[in-house]
């Protein structure tokens, strides 16, 4: 069995994360966005996240085959502790743990930056799950130990259906006074 590798994003990567994130685009109501982004923008929006924020793939045999990010959570000074954390995999690599390795790595990276607060958008269906969207990537979340903080109604909009969105959250840190200091990458 080839063995996963976990490592900083590389701008040579965009098309295969692309490829990925059209996936969930073109399929699913994970995203709300409802147009693939050309691949000129998509490498910018990697190469803007990763200026600040850890973005991270999971290789295998050379082929990227999940990723997950970090990005502001709100751009107001206060919240700079807090990031909003972000996860792909590619459809077929789905159950085989590299969404944990990713975001534990993710999470480590996060830690020695200085960053507290861990949060997660997800959207869900407002009631049963449907084939675009159903409450895995929730529970994905509860068994890294995220916890449920909000729930906002019918507030997306996809393939003819109203769905929800939580905010899920995870404190990484032990929130010291004075805030600790942020590291670069």
């Amino acid at each position: 069995m080839s063995e996963i590798k976990i490592m900083p994003v590389d701008i040579t990567d965009a098309a295969q994360l692309l490829d990925i994130y059209a996936y969930y685009i073109q399929n699913t109501a994970i995203t709300f966005e409802y147009e693939i982004p050309s691949l000129t923008e998509y490498q910018k929006r990697i190469e803007e996240i990763s200026q600040t924020y850890p973005y991270l793939v999971a290789k295998k045999d050379g082929k990227v085959v999940g990723f997950a990010y970090a990005a502001p959570f709100n751009h107001r000074a206060a919240y700079k502790w807090s990031v909003e954390v972000t996860i792909y995999l590619d459809p077929t690599s789905r159950g085989n743990g590299i969404g944990k390795k990713l975001y534990y790595r993710l999470e480590q990276c996060l830690s020695a930056m200085g960053f507290q607060n861990l949060n997660a958008c997800i959207s869900v269906p407002k009631k049963d799950a449907d084939s675009y969207v159903d409450y895995g990537s929730m529970h994905f979340h509860e068994h890294l130990g995220y916890k449920l903080v909000g729930r906002f109604h019918s507030c997306g909009y996809k393939f003819d259906t109203w769905y929800d969105m939580i905010w899920m959250e995870k404190l990484i840190g032990d929130h010291p006074v004075p805030a600790p200091l942020l590291l670069d990458k």
